[in-house]
């Protein structure tokens, strides 16, 4: 079931990724050679309570963090830990707040450190251009699997991979709403949903170098990686489209 909002409900879900975006641009400064992931998820805890909000995944039932935060082959939900970040690895942050009974969601991937390898920038730009042209398809009027069509389109042309499996999703009162976002047309375009005024979505571009296949590493409790240990990113805004005629509002 889908859950349409009104324009008072967005305008929450704004204010409270206006919040998201600042524990997220400070948590980034601590992402550096010689740093563990645990670290980067105390400072965001810090953070989020300053700011009088609430961690919205530790309201996932049996995790305990505020962010999830996986690394090079790690895909989606790893928790963080005492590994430390090197040069050159690739860090993914994915970090929600629960504001004033709604959830907004937001993920970035980026190098550590001052390291640049031509190859990983231009598999970075990719899910960043996906993501962009993306949103721009998520209007009212438009079918849902248009989306989805541009995140494919974008990253096969490349020579990248979907992680098929895992999707972006609605949000609101729940961290995880109905529509599933996928990241790859799965049925004719015409049966997607057709997108209307109130719809809001985490769109999530999850993807990799080498490999559409993913798996879960054992006795490590949430860690996705893909099969083939190549590297992982994933970018994801939480949208919402209040007006007929206008864009989507990007709320992250």
């Amino acid at each position: 079931m889908i859950f349409y909002k009104t324009k008072d409900e967005i305008e929450i879900m704004k204010q409270g990724g206006c919040i998201l975006k600042k524990v997220i641009n400070e948590i980034k400064r601590l992402a550096k050679p010689g740093v563990k992931t645990k670290e980067i998820n105390q400072k965001a805890e810090k953070l989020i309570t300053s700011y009088g909000v609430e961690a919205a995944f530790a309201k996932v039932k049996n995790y305990f963090w505020a962010t999830c935060l996986p690394v090079n082959e790690e895909i989606v939900h790893s928790p963080p830990s005492e590994k430390v970040l090197r040069e050159g690895d690739l860090l993914t942050i994915d970090i929600g707040v629960f504001y004033r009974g709604f959830n907004t969601d937001y993920a970035e991937t980026f190098l550590v450190g001052k390291k640049r390898d031509i190859k990983v920038k231009k598999f970075l730009e990719t899910g960043i251009v996906a993501l962009e042209k993306a949103i721009d398809q998520f209007r009212v009027g438009n079918y849902l699997g248009q989306v989805s069509k541009t995140i494919e389109e974008v990253i096969t042309k490349n020579g990248y991979f979907i992680i098929k499996r895992l999707t972006g999703h609605g949000i609101g009162r729940q961290l995880h709403e109905d529509p599933h976002v996928y990241g790859f047309l799965n049925e004719p375009l015409e049966k997607t949903l057709v997108i209307k005024p109130g719809l809001v979505v985490a769109i999530e571009v999850i993807y990799s170098m080498g490999t559409e296949e993913m798996v879960y590493v054992r006795d490590e409790p949430w860690v996705i990686k893909t099969s083939d240990n190549s590297l992982s990113a994933c970018f994801e805004k939480t949208v919402a489209v209040v007006d007929k005629d206008k864009k989507a509002v990007i709320l992250t």
